[in-house]
């Protein structure tokens, strides 16, 4: 068998190639093999990148804002309680007055007689009392008919002080100081009982009225500061004077109002404005408001990465939002906040973190 392969070289060299491949690929296996362990900590290249910044918590103001409605401290619309003609304008719209300055007078008509004639019989049966009594301590009356003509007298005052007051209620006068806003009716006009005359408005004071929610007002003290903003930027001091004691059954908040001086009479009765209700200190946190993001729950929150470089979302309280920023509360007070990246990793995973540069 040897004869047959030396007469044919080509074969031996076949089977030598074969056998030098087999062993350069054994060869190379066992390579690869040594090779894995150092390799290992390269797995490190495949976490996620994210960016981080450190944030401490800060003392701020907690506060409710809130929209509100401006009113006047007193508003009162004063109705005509006799009937009669308007006789005099006393006053014009928009005018100050005193309290108790007349506004406005409707027609006396025949109510002077009608007191002339009470006032006369007054004083008959004031007389005729008299000499009863004279009468009864001779015993020349009973004490029927004294007490009868006593009981006419009552009789007769009280139809006095009826016609006094009717003759007083032609002269409308003001209740309090304040201006002379809206008049309904003009010279001439005839009014009955009931029927609308003025109205008169107290804004050296204003109050404010909102509705705050339940959740919010336990928060809520009388007393409080409040800071009113105007639309036109304009700010006004005030303080916290009513909490209902009972929520709208229809929306669940309650009605709060703030009493707001207003010794300059600015005419802001009737406007908005938006509360911002300080109730105390509080440490919290200062970020962006894109940094948010809401759980299965639906609760706001924030990413973080814990010591051990691993993601966590912690729920957090908006205490408030404007352009600048939100303040939230619930972080631990220093915290490793993902700034960029956190839409890309999930809480528990574990990250590679980068410091985010500075003002970005």
């Amino acid at each position: 068998m040897f004869a047959q392969l030396s007469k044919r070289p080509w074969i031996i060299a076949v089977v030598i190639a074969v056998l030098l491949l087999a062993w350069l690929f054994s060869g190379d296996r066992f390579v690869a093999r040594d090779d894995v362990e150092p390799d290992q900590p390269a797995i490190t290249n495949d976490l996620a990148r994210v960016e981080i910044q450190w944030l401490e918590a800060q003392p701020m103001q907690r506060q409710h804002v809130v929209q509100g409605q401006i009113e006047a401290w007193r508003r009162v619309e004063l109705r005509a309680q006799v009937s009669g003609s308007v006789q005099n304008l006393d006053q014009d719209k928009g005018n100050r007055v005193a309290a108790d300055q007349l506004l406005l007078s409707i027609s006396p008509d025949d109510r002077p007689a009608q007191v002339a004639r009470s006032e006369a019989d007054v004083r008959q049966r004031q007389s005729d009392v008299t000499a009863a009594k004279r009468l009864r301590e001779r015993s020349l009356v009973s004490a029927n008919e004294l007490m009868r003509l006593e009981s006419e007298l009552a009789k007769a005052r009280a139809e006095l002080d009826s016609a006094r007051l009717q003759q007083r209620n032609t002269k409308i006068r003001a209740p309090f100081a304040g201006i002379y806003d809206q008049r309904m009716v003009e010279l001439g006009d005839f009014v009955q009982p009931g029927q609308s005359l003025l109205t008169l408005v107290d804004i050296d004071r204003l109050k404010v009225s909102a509705q705050i929610a339940q959740q919010q007002v336990t928060q809520l003290e009388l007393g409080q500061p409040v800071k009113v903003e105007l639309l036109d930027g304009r700010t006004l001091q005030g303080e916290l004077h009513f909490i209902a004691a009972a929520a709208d059954p229809g929306s669940r908040s309650f009605r709060i109002e703030v009493k707001v001086d207003n010794p300059d009479g600015l005419r802001l009765a009737g406007a908005s404005a938006t509360l911002h209700i300080q109730t105390g200190e509080a440490m919290a946190h200062r970020l962006s408001p894109a940094l948010l993001s809401l759980d299965e729950s639906g609760r706001h929150g924030v990413k973080w990465v814990n010591d051990a470089q691993r993601v966590e979302f912690t729920p957090v309280q908006l205490i408030s939002v404007d352009n600048q920023g939100a303040w939230v509360s619930g972080l631990p007070p220093k915290v490793a906040l993902i700034t960029l990246g956190q839409g890309f990793v999930q809480p528990g995973q574990q990250v590679r973190t980068q410091l985010a540069a500075e003002g970005s």
